[in-house]
């Protein structure tokens, strides 16, 4: 069974760039027709997708978003990895990584999800 892992700083001062990267267990990232995904979700608010990178290296990104926000692998590591620059306390949230299967549609498995914060 797939499982995956994100990591990275917890605390980001404003203005700089929140790094973060997905670790997949039990499963490959270059698996035909997965794709994996980055999604937040701040305090007291909803979901919201940010963007994911496909099975092939594709990328794509929520249009609100795609200004500030960068995705990459590394396939010797089995890791995906998010950058999302300018960073402001608006994108204090919960960050979360999963992946789909077939397509950018029904996200079946979640990691955990890590909080960062944006506070100087």
């Amino acid at each position: 069974q797939v499982q995956l892992q994100e990591s990275g700083p917890g605390l980001v001062k404003p203005s700089q760039t929140l790094s973060l990267t997905c670790t997949v267990s039990g499963g490959s990232i270059t698996t035909n027709y997965y794709y994996w995904s980055w999604i937040r979700q701040p305090p007291g608010k909803g979901l919201e997708w940010m963007g994911a990178i496909a099975y092939s290296g594709t990328t794509y990104y929520n249009p609100s978003l795609k200004s500030r926000t960068s995705f990459s692998r590394d396939t010797s590591k089995n890791q995906f990895t998010l950058q999302l620059s300018s960073v402001t306390p608006e994108d204090t949230a919960v960050y979360y990584c999963a992946i789909s299967a077939g397509g950018l549609g029904h996200l079946e498995v979640w990691g955990q999800g890590t909080l960062v914060t944006v506070s100087s």
